[in-house]
């Protein structure tokens, strides 16, 4: 398989819509499998595959449904490999009468404004017991992960002045590009507000009624 990296327009456009969606840097898929037996027997499937393509998806058993996730770990990126991987398994779900909720994956990531980004870093990484990431998904800011795999990311967004009247953590909710317009509209309706939507759609500010912030985001516009 290919070791390059593909954009993400590339990778999206790759694999079955009726399965997979991408968000923040992996592919993803929930399938609705109605039993956790059956859902140890897809499990199982996968790993078959997985070991046949000598490509390993990251896997969530629950009851009622599975999660899937894609990535080539050691680029901290999406390849033919995963693209590989994602139709394999399609034609496995398709094989088992399984469906999928594309819609739902979403990811979550805590930001925060710091002034001197080298004086804070030390001690959030200390005090949730993360370690750095080696492959950011955008851009040069640092970040932080759960070396565990469960926990959200945690990166750092530089400032150039003091902001004492506005929430200096912020959370940024990717989804698929497919629902963001739709989870932007409910968060209105909820009583939230617009702040910018420059960026969009790679992401969305928004504000609950007290001033907080939260940024919905999606892959595009970021290629």
């Amino acid at each position: 398989m290919s070791e390059e990296t593909l954009t993400r327009a590339e990778a999206s456009a790759a694999v079955d819509e009726r399965h997979w969606r991408l968000v923040l840097g992996r592919l993803h898929t929930t399938v609705a499998t109605g039993s956790f037996v059956r859902g140890l027997e897809l499990v199982a499937r996968v790993t078959e595959v997985a070991e046949r393509l000598g490509h390993h998806p990251d896997v969530d058993l629950r009851y009622p449904v599975v999660h899937l996730s894609v990535v080539s770990h050691d680029l901290g990126g999406l390849t033919a490999g995963d693209v590989a991987l994602a139709r394999e398994i399609s034609r496995l779900l398709d094989e088992l009468g399984l469906e999928a909720t594309p819609r739902e994956p979403q990811a979550l990531e805590i930001a925060i404004d710091a002034l001197d980004i080298p004086a804070v870093v030390p001690f959030w990484r200390a005090v949730l017991g993360y370690a750095d990431e080696t492959s950011p998904d955008d851009g040069d800011a640092p970040a932080l992960v759960d070396p565990a795999g469960i926990g959200p990311s945690v990166w750092f967004q530089q400032m150039d002045a003091p902001r004492p009247q506005r929430n200096r953590i912020h959370l940024d909710v990717s989804v698929p590009h497919d629902e963001a317009e739709a989870r932007v509209a409910a968060a209105l309706a909820a009583g939230g507000t617009l702040v910018r939507d420059t960026r969009a759609p790679a992401f969305w500010v928004l504000a609950d009624a007290e001033g907080n912030e939260a940024c919905v985001c999606t892959w595009q516009n970021r290629d």
